[in-house]
């Protein structure tokens, strides 16, 4: 499997630390959506990351679709999302907040970069998206007292949170100080400690 994108991307990173926990091989292909938009658009008219070009050569082209992919091709035993009912859908609640605060942070950082005149309305408005995530993910967290965020084992949603939580303090470095969301930020540190974690990792570089 080839795996396009940039580890700096909480969606990529996420990707490929899944890919790695379940043990299944693949070639990364760094492309940036700004400086190989050609190479991306080859395989995703969207220009976008993750990409997952499949063996088959099949692609997949969103974060959530290719763990759903993941979770099938590791079986019952390994996959680390429950397949239906409660848990399944409060673990995807989970991964859907984790993806808005990257998604929001990622906003935030291209308003910096990108435009010369700052929509203070915007900046406003995504800071307390971003703040107001945060908040619910670190109450969620704190009522559960499991190692992980639904057990003993990690699971989707520690991945999806610890890296866009990752993201989202390289990136708004003001938004946050020691007192702000403690229980988010050392589940964050937890999972950073795991060799997956270490293993692929990327300093946030701006586009420019």
């Amino acid at each position: 499997m080839i795996l396009i994108g940039q580890y700096d991307s909480p969606f990529v990173r996420r990707t490929a630390i899944a890919l790695t926990l379940y043990g299944m091989p693949f070639e990364q292909k760094p492309w940036s959506v700004f400086g190989d938009a050609g190479k991306v658009a080859q395989y995703n008219p969207l220009i976008r990351v993750p990409t997952l070009v499949l063996d088959s050569g099949e692609v997949l082209i969103e974060s959530a679709m290719i763990l759903d992919y993941l979770d099938e091709e590791a079986g019952a035993a390994k996959r680390m999302m429950a397949p239906a009912g409660p848990a399944r859908r409060q673990a995807q609640k989970v991964c859907a907040l984790a993806a808005g605060l990257g998604d929001k942070a990622v906003a935030l950082v291209y308003e910096r970069v990108l435009h010369k005149e700052k929509s203070e309305v915007w900046v406003k408005r995504c800071t307390g998206q971003v703040e107001r995530v945060l908040d619910a993910l670190e109450a969620d967290r704190a009522a559960r007292p499991t190692p992980y965020w639904f057990g003993d084992a990690i699971g989707h949603a520690d991945i999806a949170v610890a890296c866009a939580l990752r993201f989202a303090r390289e990136a708004l470095p003001a938004l946050f100080t020691q007192t702000r969301w403690p229980t988010l930020i050392a589940h964050g540190d937890r999972c950073e400690t795991l060799p997956a974690f270490k293993a692929i990792v990327q300093p946030f570089n701006p586009p420019n």
